[in-house]
């Protein structure tokens, strides 16, 4: 069957609809803190989808009459934006990255700024046994072998950074030509919903523990199965646009400033502990001892 011009060029058309509104959607505000009169753009993921960022923001956009527009993204996208002057600053990680950014030029001020760390949660059952895994490669090692469903953000984010990276360890392409099967589902989504996802379909999947905090009270199926590995430890940097670079450059930079602060460290080491009665980061003391 031939397909005509028109359905042809009407395809095309709605691709590139679709496309342009996912560039446009990148750069659009996930929420706006603040009414301050000059606004700062922020790119981050979880720290914005968990709510720490609006609890820091509204004490900065307090003392400097800021607004802060938060754009929703994983580290990757995060730093591809701000090399790209679409934002002001990224909270991130993804250490290699962050570094070639700042030894490239198109970022500034590299701050520490706290961590969490990854959990792999898996079926009760942990029908691939990771619970008696001596590494998260290991783990890895073993889901792979048992072919049990695993679950990928597949976006470039730090986690799926971190993720590759393990299976790299582990001397395993969950992709590669061996690969058979579907167990290996990539869902390009973010953090909460790919750990819903996998609760649904009794998936494994690598989350990080201030996600697992906030979410676990609807998570019927899973249980972290794997945990402590040093490789598993998340910090946290604050990286900004370079001196010159906007008009929000300057309190961009003060942004960076004020996560370092005392009072940014209290709000970043306490937050959750009224939501959820335990804290759902650390402060960036602690997470000096693992800072790379």
């Amino acid at each position: 069957m031939k397909i005509s011009k028109k359905i042809k060029l009407g395809f095309l058309l709605i691709l590139f609809v679709l496309i342009l509104a996912g560039i446009c959607q990148a750069d659009t505000c996930k929420a706006t803190y603040g009414n301050g009169t000059l606004s700062v753009k922020l790119a981050t993921g979880s720290p914005g989808e968990l709510g720490l960022l609006k609890e820091l923001a509204k004490v900065f956009n307090r003392e400097h009459n800021t607004s802060m527009c938060w754009i929703k993204a994983g580290s990757g996208k995060s730093l591809e934006l701000l090399k790209n002057k679409k934002v002001d600053i990224a909270m991130v990680h993804a250490p290699a990255a962050e570094k070639q950014a700042v030894k490239d030029g198109w970022a500034i001020k590299r701050v520490l700024i706290g961590s969490n760390e990854f959990y792999i949660v898996g079926p009760k059952s942990d029908p691939a046994g990771i619970a008696y895994a001596k590494s998260a490669a290991d783990a890895y090692a073993r889901i792979a072998k048992s072919q049990s469903n695993f679950l990928s953000r597949g976006d470039n984010s730090g986690t799926n950074k971190k993720e590759l990276a393990i299976w790299k360890k582990a001397c395993i392409d969950p992709e590669g030509d061996w690969y058979e099967g579907n167990w290996y589902i990539i869902t390009k989504t973010f953090m909460m919903a790919t750990l819903k996802k996998a609760d649904q379909i009794n998936g494994y999947f690598m989350t990080d523990s201030s996600t697992w905090v906030a979410g676990k009270k609807d998570i019927k199926n899973l249980k972290v199965l794997f945990k402590g590995d040093p490789v598993l430890i998340n910090t946290y940097h604050g990286l900004c646009q370079p001196v010159g670079n906007g008009k929000s450059q300057e309190f961009a930079s003060k942004f960076i400033d004020f996560l370092a602060s005392k009072q940014g460290q209290k709000i970043i080491g306490e937050y959750g502990k009224g939501l959820y009665g335990e804290a759902m980061y650390n402060d960036a003391e602690y997470a000096k001892q693992y800072n790379h």
